[in-house]
């Protein structure tokens, strides 16, 4: 019996090693000829072919990825543009621009372009959408602030298309509709840019999708219900544009979402939306900026997780909840600034452990507010004409807002609120102690 296993595992190693012997340990020469023209276009003041005379995929420069197919090497990446010392991929230089023969590579997965335009204006070709729709897998144009052009529709072609991030360029034109064949896609980022029109209303399509980021563009419309079916997502950025409307319920069907930022469109909803509290996995929650109105809801003691949460410009008003203090413990940003919030600032957010950057400006906010010396938080509250800080107890450094004339006492039922029950059960046997002897 082990005499068989050993010569079937000495039949299989002999197969492999034909296979590897029929296949061809080298770059063509038209995939070669095409990496030299694509290096050149992004720095003609290298000589790429003196530098690396061999076969570009076993003496190449970092950046260039090879892989078998069929029995021969092909190029399967193309990194180009340095990002650091520890990815030193080929530099681009300020006059780059796209090589024509860059649809010439059959099997390549991943195309990386990192600041190679930044001089001179440059087109996106229309030929990148005709690369081999069946291979391309990554697609990348970071921070190349001369590419122009537009996206084009075909971008549905690509089947097994799992990211593409396009940031920081002149790019524009529509969103494409056709993105039901992108049934991979997992990262569609595509920030600052020049997109406009709507948000794709069949972009629940994409039910692998985890990143989702628009942000910083010139969309407009209502954000479609559809955005509700991504139940994979985990990011959505759709922040610095002009999206209308109502903030869609159908989000809360995105269980497992942990970003979400809608700031600085013209959402118009009754208040911030209810369904947050139904949102379970939510670390940072941004609504800055548009015009929702209403007051700051009962919601946050389902909402314990947030790190980080931005009502900014909302035009809330009422008072701050004192729940913010009591369940939001492990918050590090708040920002409740330019609303007109009324009352006294909650003692309870004084005691906000975590909490690295506090902003209340430009509100309605009035009365004492104490800051223990431990509190070490970055706090704004300047803009509120009748709020004044206690100086002998702060030791944060607050500008030009006027000091208390009296100490401030804590408020007694908020201390309360926030100790153990041993604590409340003492606390309270001393006052009644204390209301006898008045009594007596």
């Amino acid at each position: 019996m082990r005499a068989s296993v050993t010569f079937s595992a000495v039949i299989f190693l002999s197969v492999i090693l034909v296979s590897y012997s029929d296949a061809d340990e080298s770059l063509s020469s038209d995939e070669q000829e095409s990496v030299y023209r694509v290096l050149e276009a992004i720095n003609s003041d290298v000589d790429w072919r003196s530098l690396y005379p061999d076969d570009l995929c076993i003496s190449g420069p970092h950046g260039i990825v090879c892989d078998y197919f069929h029995g021969r090497l092909h190029v399967t990446e193309l990194n180009l543009g340095y990002v650091s010392d520890y990815s030193s991929n080929p530099s681009c230089s300020s006059n780059s621009s796209f090589s024509p023969r860059i649809a010439s590579f059959p099997f390549l997965r991943k195309l990386l372009f990192y600041r190679c335009f930044t001089g001179e204006r440059v087109v996106l070709p229309g030929y990148l959408w005709n690369l081999n729709s069946s291979s391309l897998e990554e697609l990348y144009l970071l921070d190349n602030p001369s590419l122009e052009g537009v996206v084009s529709g075909r971008i549905g072609c690509f089947t097994r298309l799992r990211r593409i991030v396009l940031s920081g360029s002149r790019i524009g034109g529509i969103l494409p509709e056709s993105v039901g064949n992108l049934s991979r896609l997992e990262q569609l980022v595509m920030t600052r840019n020049r997109f406009s029109g709507e948000v794709p209303r069949n972009i629940g399509m994409l039910k692998n999708l985890k990143i989702l980021d628009l942000s910083y563009n010139r969309l407009t419309g209502f954000l479609p219900e559809d955005v509700g079916l991504l139940s994979h997502l985990l990011k959505l950025d759709l922040s610095f544009n002009r999206i209308e409307g109502e903030v869609p319920n159908s989000l809360v069907g995105l269980q497992i979402l942990e970003f979400v930022d809608l700031s600085y469109n013209r959402f118009s909803n009754s208040g911030i939306p209810l369904f947050l509290a139904d949102m379970p996995r939510l670390r940072e929650v941004y609504l800055s900026g548009n015009p929702l109105g209403g007051q700051i809801p009962e919601i946050w003691e389902k909402l314990g997780g947030v790190l980080g949460l931005g009502l900014s410009g909302l035009g809330l008003v009422g008072c701050i909840p004192r729940s913010m203090g009591l369940f939001l413990r492990n918050v590090c940003y708040l920002g409740l600034d330019n609303n007109m919030l009324e009352g006294t600032v909650p003692f309870e957010l004084e005691l906000l452990e975590s909490l690295k950057e506090m902003n209340l400006e430009n509100n309605r906010l009035s009365g004492k507010i104490s800051l223990p010396v431990k509190f070490h938080a970055k706090v704004k509250l300047g803009g509120n004409h009748d709020l004044c800080v206690d100086s002998s107890k702060s030791g944060v450094v607050l500008g030009s807002l006027k000091v208390c004339r009296k100490p401030v006492t804590p408020d007694a039922m908020a201390v309360l609120s926030r100790g153990s029950s041993s604590e409340l059960s003492l606390a309270l046997f001393s006052f009644l102690c204390l209301f006898s002897l008045l009594a007596f």
